[in-house]
């Protein structure tokens, strides 16, 4: 799978103390293999499913053979 980034998610991204980042980015790349780790298929709202990463959220879509992260937010802050 490929993984494309929206400009949220990066504007997100570049928010976030260093250490966090980092650790986010490399769950996201293990996405590359498939959709493994604590991912949970999102029933209502905007987005197709969830990845977390302590407390905050990865949200994003698979389209086709691509996953695009649309936010990453802390948990209190990523469905609003």
């Amino acid at each position: 799978m490929h993984i494309d980034y929206s400009q949220e998610a990066l504007d997100n991204l570049r928010i976030l103390p260093r250490r966090f980042a980092d650790q986010i980015v490399r769950k996201i790349s293990r996405l590359e293999h498939g959709l493994m780790g604590d991912i949970k298929r999102l029933q209502a709202g905007d987005f197709g499913y969830r990845l977390r990463s302590g407390n905050y959220r990865i949200l994003f879509d698979v389209v086709g053979d691509r996953i695009v992260i649309q936010r990453i937010k802390k948990r209190d802050q990523a469905y609003d």
